[in-house]
């Protein structure tokens, strides 16, 4: 499983929702978690591994215990404020502060298809949101200041070469 990089258009697609839980999608989680330790990240969405499905993983301990996925999942509630420098698997070298909610209430579904409601604050809140954003088709960059846009300008240049190379006959629409 391959982690997709800016400016993928993939990364920009809204998902579709997982209409069923079965053996190959429990396959295909366990190998996004393996992705996601193999890159060093806590949280890693469907789209991000060219998977047109409204489902993410976290881990924010780093600990087996501490997996989740979070199948078909809404932001119910979301209160307070706070600015936290993120990163992403997809935008590789960069760190930005960004404005999330303090505090959020989820609802989704597990891989056994029950539903469950998390509510959380700190780190977790955070990657929650993030997760979220991605199966939207939104990256934490677009979430930036005029200013930190500009500030990551270069990076992002240097990203959209890079996919360049990678892809010369670059796809403009994502085919998932």
């Amino acid at each position: 499983m391959k982690i997709l990089k800016y400016p993928h258009p993939c990364l920009r697609k809204k998902c579709k929702e997982l209409q069923r839980i079965d053996k190959a999608v429990v396959d295909r989680v366990a190998e996004m978690f393996q992705t996601m330790y193999e890159a060093r990240g806590l949280g890693l969405a469907a789209p991000q591994v060219g998977w047109d499905a409204r489902l993410f993983v976290i881990n924010a301990n780093g600990e087996k215990d501490g997996e989740m996925v979070f199948v078909n999942p809404v932001i119910v509630e979301a209160e307070g404020a706070v600015n936290e420098e993120e990163g992403c698997l997809s935008v590789p070298g960069i760190n930005m502060r960004v404005g999330r909610a303090e505090r959020v209430r989820v609802k989704a579904f597990d891989l056994n298809g029950r539903q469950f409601e998390l509510e959380s604050d700190g780190l977790l809140a955070i990657a929650l949101q993030h997760e979220s954003d991605h199966i939207d088709g939104k990256l934490f960059i677009s979430k930036l200041t005029r200013a930190g846009k500009a500030a990551i300008a270069p990076r992002l240049e240097e990203l959209e070469e890079q996919f360049k190379a990678a892809y010369p006959d670059a796809p403009t629409s994502c085919p998932m």
